[in-house]
């Protein structure tokens, strides 16, 4: 059985990647703000941070499933 945090954080990373490259090729200038704040690059950056540990978990518990057949049986009623 597949922990949800697996596909979790990969969705996160690569939306998070995704975002950041766009951050860093394109302009991000607002003419009405003063601080120029690229918003892009600190939301992918936060998926990122997000989604690696999200992933590293769920790989973590998966392997722990598979060394542990007995936590997956279901009892018989």
């Amino acid at each position: 059985m597949i922990d949800l945090r697996l596909p979790i954080g990969i969705f996160f990373i690569l939306v998070g990647v995704i975002i950041t490259i766009y951050a860093l090729v394109s302009p991000a200038y607002v003419p009405h703000i003063k601080e120029h704040i690229n918003i892009d690059l600190y939301w992918g950056l936060v998926l990122l941070v997000f989604g690696i540990p999200m992933t590293i978990f769920g790989w973590i518990a998966e392997q722990k499933a598979k060394n542990n057949p007995v936590a997956e049986e279901k009892p018989a009623h």
